[in-house]
């Protein structure tokens, strides 16, 4: 048996499921089947409150497949250092990177049980490339890059990816912190990838929905405003269009209708 096996039968253990999980009811939001009835419950209930939240969570996945291509497709990237990985679904990304780039190697990190006992689902890969899994808190930075060293080569640039991770550091200044700290030790060309639920005068539903999952969920959510989401990037250089809503970076050419705004934004920025 693997060490990933061993590792995932043990975290099997230490799952609940007379609890609600934000990783499960994102999973059962996306159309996933690795959720419990708890799980479902409190996915309703919060659609109830939010009717848009499918929407959202739809959109940030998509961006990240949006955001690999664009990184491996046109500015060359070939590592991806994807932390806050959540429950496999299609389309991760180390498939989005090695349809594109096959070499592309990807080192996937996260510190909840339930991503560990699935984590054999993101360990495929293309003969030329190399994934990765490391079970490991955000806040870990020299244990993540001490292992994940193993894997990608810290010399050359690497994509930091960062979807709806950061939401769960409640402290502003220690969340602006670790994202920074990340980024100071990745070279030049390097870019981040990242995305946070927002709050604004004009969606109180939001507000309504993480309130209830903060009094019955776990872990809690912090929401910031689309302002505070930019101040993750300060100091590198923003792509186009900016931090805005996750369906409305670089969408794919469709009917060319502007997609109606999710709660969900992000951006990326390259490290000069």
């Amino acid at each position: 048996m693997t060490e990933i096996s061993a590792a995932s039968l043990e975290a099997r253990k230490r799952i609940r499921t007379d609890q609600p999980h934000t990783a499960r009811i994102w999973n059962y939001w996306l159309g996933g089947k690795d959720n419990y009835p708890v799980d479902q419950a409190a996915g309703d209930q919060i659609r109830k409150l939010h009717p848009g939240i499918g929407d959202y969570a739809l959109a940030d996945r998509q961006f990240l497949g949006r955001a690999v291509r664009y990184l491996a497709g046109q500015c060359g990237i070939r590592q991806f250092l994807d932390i806050g990985t959540g429950l496999p679904t299609a389309d991760n990304t180390h498939e989005v990177a090695q349809r594109v780039a096959p070499e592309s190697r990807v080192v996937y990190v996260d510190n909840d049980p339930i991503v560990l006992a699935h984590a054999e689902a993101l360990l495929t890969s293309t003969p030329e490339g190399s994934t990765a899994y490391l079970d490991e808190d955000l806040r870990n930075i020299d244990e993540i890059f001490e292992q994940a060293a193993k894997t990608l080569d810290f010399g050359k640039p690497v994509a930091l990816v960062l979807l709806g991770v950061v939401i769960f550091i409640e402290d502003d200044g220690e969340a602006y912190g670790v994202v920074r700290r990340l980024m100071d030790r990745l070279p030049s060309g390097s870019h981040l990838v990242l995305s946070h639920t927002i709050t604004r005068p004009d969606m109180p539903d939001v507000d309504a929905a993480v309130a209830f999952w903060n009094e019955n969920g776990t872990p809690k959510l912090t929401q910031r405003t689309p302002g505070a989401v930019s101040r993750f990037f300060e100091g590198l250089e923003l792509l186009e269009p900016g931090v805005v809503s996750c369906n409305r970076w670089r969408p794919d050419e469709g009917s060319g209708e502007v997609p109606a705004e999710v709660a969900m934004f992000g951006g990326v920025a390259r490290k000069l």
